[in-house]
């Protein structure tokens, strides 16, 4: 069994309100004021939920985490605020409107929910993937390229979690991060440390010390 269950995900934001709209209107959520400053967004599940979560400092490194998305157009994203930062043949990177990276995938016909994977930056991504994989028990997929993935995750309403290399290391706390719901200890052993206690969760790191947050079953 694995330590682990996805639970939802979670945003950092300067102006958790500004961003929330933008990205209800994304992946075709709903958004509600969640108090204390922060937002919400709730689909058709509770592991549809995005948390959109106050935080003091501004994005100033790539993020590590990302969303990708599924989009009728570029120009679509542009109007709700969104900016290109690069092109590829089968894919956008564009940014939101507090700088964080995103991939847009433009489909003639895409569905009312729109988010199709998260996307995880690693040093060592086969290690990384294979971990998250066993964490969340996923289907760990290898065919030999440069990134791997982790497919039918128990829960989660997005197709996988695809981890792939980069040079650069670890300099800032992911502004994007996966909730889950799981034994602490049973964690750690897996090689997982303890980053901060607050009363309903545990912060985590996973072993490139990519944080993400703890709830105790229910």
């Amino acid at each position: 069994m694995a330590p682990g269950v996805y639970k939802d995900l979670c945003l950092d934001a300067v102006d958790p309100l500004r961003l929330g709209r933008f990205w209800a209107a994304v992946l075709g959520l709903g958004l509600a004021d969640a108090g204390e400053g922060d937002a919400v967004l709730r689909g058709l599940s509770p592991q549809h939920t995005v948390w959109i979560n106050a935080v003091p400092e501004p994005k100033t490194v790539k993020n590590r985490m990302h969303l990708d998305v599924h989009a009728r157009s570029v120009d679509e994203l542009l109007a709700l605020g969104a900016t290109v930062v690069d092109e590829q043949p089968r894919w956008t990177v564009m940014a939101d409107p507090e700088g964080g990276e995103f991939c847009a995938f433009v489909r003639a016909e895409p569905p009312p929910y729109r988010l199709y994977e998260v996307g995880l930056d690693a040093a060592d991504a086969r290690r990384v993937g294979r971990w998250w994989a066993e964490l969340l028990d996923g289907r760990y997929v290898d065919e030999g390229k440069e990134f791997v993935w982790i497919a039918d995750i128990p829960g989660a309403p997005f197709e996988s979690l695809d981890v792939a290399p980069v040079p650069e290391p670890k300099s800032a706390k992911n502004r994007v991060h996966l909730d889950v719901v799981g034994d602490v200890a049973e964690i750690v052993a897996r090689g997982a440390t303890v980053l901060d206690e607050q009363p309903r969760w545990t912060v985590m790191a996973d072993v490139e010390g990519n944080e993400f947050c703890v709830f105790p079953p229910a």
